[in-house]
């Protein structure tokens, strides 16, 4: 290939402009939803949920890429610095999922693999009626 055809290859697909125009225009406009589930991990079974996590829920969850999988984190509650009030007692971890929009999450919530990994995290929580956020980005 010529070296200006490839200059003109690489300045189009780096601009976008090999992406039809309203793919662009829905993408800039979406913004992605983050749902947040705060979790009163067992103390005693702390190191399995991270195990769980890292091993089995993590990368299920990565297999969803180009699905609407955007990220996911599972925080651990330090300190409350300011404000309040406090999360309810017993409260240690922030699971926080991001994706590309609450339909896609949906088809993510409902396949086989988030069914057999979910568990391995809810089982260790030691109130299974723990507050769940969704959340818009704006």
């Amino acid at each position: 290939m010529h070296r200006r055809n490839l200059l003109k290859l690489i300045a189009a697909a780096g601009s976008g402009l090999a992406m039809p125009a309203v793919v662009r225009a829905q993408r800039s406009r979406r913004k992605p939803i983050v749902l947040y589930c705060d979790l009163a991990v067992d103390p005693a079974r702390e190191q399995e949920m991270l195990d769980a996590f890292h091993t089995h829920f993590l990368p299920a969850a990565q297999s969803f890429r180009g699905r609407g999988f955007v990220d996911l984190k599972m925080l651990k509650l330090r300190s409350v610095i300011q404000g309040g009030p406090a999360p309810a007692t017993g409260i240690n971890y922030r699971f926080q999922l991001t994706y590309e929009s609450e339909e896609q999450r949906q088809v993510w919530i409902k396949s086989d693999i988030h069914q057999r990994n979910w568990p391995l995290i809810e089982n260790t929580v030691l109130n299974k009626d723990y507050l769940v956020l969704l959340t818009d980005a704006v």
